[in-house]
């Protein structure tokens, strides 16, 4: 089990086939700090999605971290002092799977237990792009088993339904055109795409990535 040891207080990381645990035993510090962890401050839970560790020709160093409200989604900028105590909030990650939707909530499936979960769409960063049977990451407050966060995969495959014909032989993927998809979803598609085709989309930014050959 690999571990950091900083000042007396320790992180343990276990990694299993469906889950990650983060335990603290006391108060870890910004040498513990990673993409992805989680931590109390200033009253509520935050998810670090980016940092970085800056050592100054002069002055103390220092890391400048952007977290992410798990509770609000609010983005802010933040800067730890070196070896600043920091609070991590227990969490565990499971795989679900989507099962259906019902008006703005979310239903998903724990596919070892078979529990269900319903998550307000509102949690859901591009939710609309999730077909029935998808397999997301699902964080959860392992004190009281809140879900956090989810995470959808990076890219989902989807067939256009909708979209104004494509121009045959143009191939340039700078100029696009709206599309909807089977799960609803509108997205940007180059001009050569057509009803019927498989696209794969980018979660994270409902970006077009290239047509599925079929």
């Amino acid at each position: 089990m690999p571990f950091s040891r900083n000042n007396s207080s320790i992180i343990f990381f276990t990694f299993a086939a469906h889950s990650i645990y983060y335990t603290s035993q006391e108060m870890a510090s910004t040498s513990d700090i990673k993409n992805g962890l989680c931590l109390n401050y200033n009253n509520d839970i935050y998810k670090i999605v980016e940092f970085l560790h800056v050592k100054p020709g002069k002055g103390p160093a220092f890391v400048r971290t952007k977290l992410k409200s798990l509770t609000s989604g609010k983005v802010l900028d933040n800067t730890f002092p070196a070896g600043h105590k920091i609070d991590v909030v227990r969490v565990e990650r499971r795989k679900y799977q989507f099962l259906y939707k019902e008006g703005a909530d979310f239903h998903f499936m724990n596919t070892e237990t078979y529990e269900q979960v319903m998550i307000d769409g509102k949690m859901i960063e591009n939710g609309d792009l999730l077909m029935d049977g998808a397999m997301v990451d699902i964080l959860f407050h392992a004190e009281n088993e809140t879900p956090l966060t989810i995470d959808l995969p990076q890219y989902v495959n989807l067939r256009v339904t909708y979209t104004e014909p494509g121009v045959r032989g143009d191939t340039a993927t700078n100029v696009t055109k709206p599309a909807t998809v089977e799960s609803g979803a509108e997205i940007k598609v180059p001009i050569f795409i057509n009803e019927g085709d498989l696209v794969k989309v980018d979660t994270k930014n409902r970006s077009y990535h290239e047509r599925v050959k079929e």
